[in-house]
């Protein structure tokens, strides 16, 4: 079996017109989760993450500040990245797309469609959604002409542009998704699409006039180049498109594009596309997550996270009052990443307290507890000790395999079920039918054999814990000096590696005698 290589993998890039969100945040942590596996599993991971400046919007809210667009940009560039640590988000690169680099791959980009003949000069005249920063067919709104996304009117547009000749495409495009099957992710996606491409492919204005902020046409400085054109290529140029040619080599294709379920069309029709016009592979795959929408504590109504519509809930707030563990196990446990989630602060209380004080954290407090009250912190003679009775090697390695499919297709809400209905649930009733916290008192050494089967349990639950939750998982794993480092353990080391040292010692740091409780109740 070949050896993993290169994972190239990207989100969306932000409008920073206003500070992130929790939907924003959502499609982060979820990209975070495979960047994470995938290094794990030995790949040289390429994440890439960054904010889309080249907007109408963001020229507007400089204005209003009273600051220069590139000055403004910058400074959100850096409230976006703060909030993007504090959520422990461990992308290797964050593109602006206001960045000399990247105008002078777009450049290069589009000169080489024009030359290769799929750019033509014209006029358009069509409904233009200023939130979208696009322009809308009659299909595309509402019966008041409204975009539904950002519930404001379309304006009726009219100017001379650029097209690229996108319906040239379309027979290239289907025997594309013929080929790639996989190409379009999750497949509920894929018809929409499909349907696009068979019956509204149609050739896109690709430029704008009038505007002095943006990246300039190098073939007709008249225009600039419109932001999803220029947008789309931040995927390319922040790995040396245009600059850098060996780099650009080593990770083009994209293996994983994440992005928002709104923009699947601009990235599974236009992007490949414009790739096929320039002469480069398209990537090898798109996934559209679902929306988080917020629940009204008062009306219960149901409404979905957006800058626009001013209803948003800041990641920070969660992060400050809580931790980033508690947001990041919160959204990927209770909102199903290809689907869409809710978020209430009730819920939020609720599923953290249950899964991760209640249930986690009391199974390690338990467990350490014993271990220091009555063990001094270390059990000798355990590497002699068998696996016990959750540690059938062909019944665990079964569950991880089905964890690792499940991570793989971000089905992310389906493998931490996996993890609490297969280890932590049954781990947690074990200790409640044996009792050691009694049984220790007459005999130690059937606590032993017990302490060694939850110890070695929380051993594998910490390993496939490290891509959801990477502080809790660590502290899990350091609390036991286990053989292997942390951080080169993989999701096959729970049921592969040597399981114990000769003996057994609990290393978690003491206060007054006690273990520093795992997660804290949220009260």
């Amino acid at each position: 079996m070949t050896e993993p290589s290169h994972y190239f993998l990207t989100t969306a890039i932000d409008y920073p017109n206003s500070r992130p969100h929790i939907g924003t945040a959502f499609e982060k942590i979820g990209a975070d989760v495979q960047a994470r596996y995938r290094r794990m599993q030995g790949y040289d991971v390429f994440f890439l993450m960054g904010n889309d400046e080249n907007t109408v919007k963001v020229a507007k809210r400089a204005a209003e500040l009273g600051v220069e667009p590139k000055a403004y940009c910058d400074d959100m560039a850096k409230q976006f990245q703060d909030v993007w640590r504090a959520l422990e988000i461990s992308n290797d690169a964050f593109i602006q797309t206001s960045e000399s680099r990247h105008h002078e791959g777009c450049r290069k980009f589009i000169q080489k469609v024009y030359d290769n003949g799929y750019i033509y000069k014209g006029a358009y005249e069509g409904w233009y959604c200023e939130g979208c920063e696009s322009f809308k067919t009659e299909k595309d709104l509402d019966e008041n002409r409204c975009c539904p996304d950002h519930k404001v009117p379309a304006v009726r547009r009219s100017e001379p542009c650029h097209y690229f000749a996108l319906s040239k495409f379309q027979e290239k495009l289907l025997r594309f998704y013929e080929q790639y099957p996989d190409f379009i992710q999750p497949e509920s996606r894929r018809n929409e699409v499909l349907n696009l491409v068979q019956t509204e492919l149609r050739d896109v204005n690709i430029t704008r006039s009038g505007q002095t902020w943006g990246i300039r046409v190098p073939f007709d400085a008249e225009f600039t180049i419109w932001v999803w054109f220029d947008a789309l290529l931040n995927y390319i140029t922040a790995i040396g498109y245009g600059s850098d040619e060996a780099r650009f080599q080593k990770w083009w294709p994209a293996d994983l594009h994440v992005i928002g379920k709104d923009i699947t069309r601009f990235h599974c029709a236009l992007w490949p596309a414009m790739c096929m016009a320039a002469g480069i592979e398209p990537p090898r795959r798109v996934f559209g997550h679902g929306f988080v929408y917020r629940k009204d504590e008062t009306t219960g109504e149901r409404v979905k996270e957006s800058k626009t519509l001013g209803n948003v809930t800041e990641p920070m707030d969660l992060i400050t009052k809580f931790s980033a563990e508690a947001f990041r196990f919160y959204f990927l446990r209770e909102c199903p990443f290809p689907g869409d989630g809710e978020f209430s602060w009730e819920r939020f209380v609720e599923v953290c307290n249950a899964d991760l004080a209640n249930n986690l954290g009391n199974l390690y407090s338990r467990v350490t507890r014993l271990l220091v009250q009555n063990y001094e912190c270390r059990l000798a003679d355990t590497a002699s000790l068998e696996p016990g009775e959750f540690h059938a090697d062909a019944d665990i390695q079964t569950l991880v395999k089905q964890v690792q499919e499940y991570v793989e297709a971000c089905q992310y809400n389906q493998a931490l079920q996996t993890i609490w209905l297969k280890l932590l649930d049954p781990a947690n009733r074990y200790l409640e039918r044996t009792e050691p916290w009694k049984l220790v008192k007459t005999d130690k050494t059937a606590v032993k054999r017990i302490l060694f089967d939850a110890v070695e349990l929380l051993r594998g639950v910490s390993i496939l814990l490290k891509p959801f939750v990477p502080r809790l998982a660590k502290t899990i794993y350091n609390s036991f000096n286990f053989p292997q480092e942390w951080d080169a353990v993989r999701y096959e080391d729970v049921w592969s590696q040597p399981r114990q040292v000769e003996e057994l010692r609990l290393t978690a740091e003491l206060d007054n005698g006690k273990v520093k409780p795992l997660f804290m109740r949220i009260v």
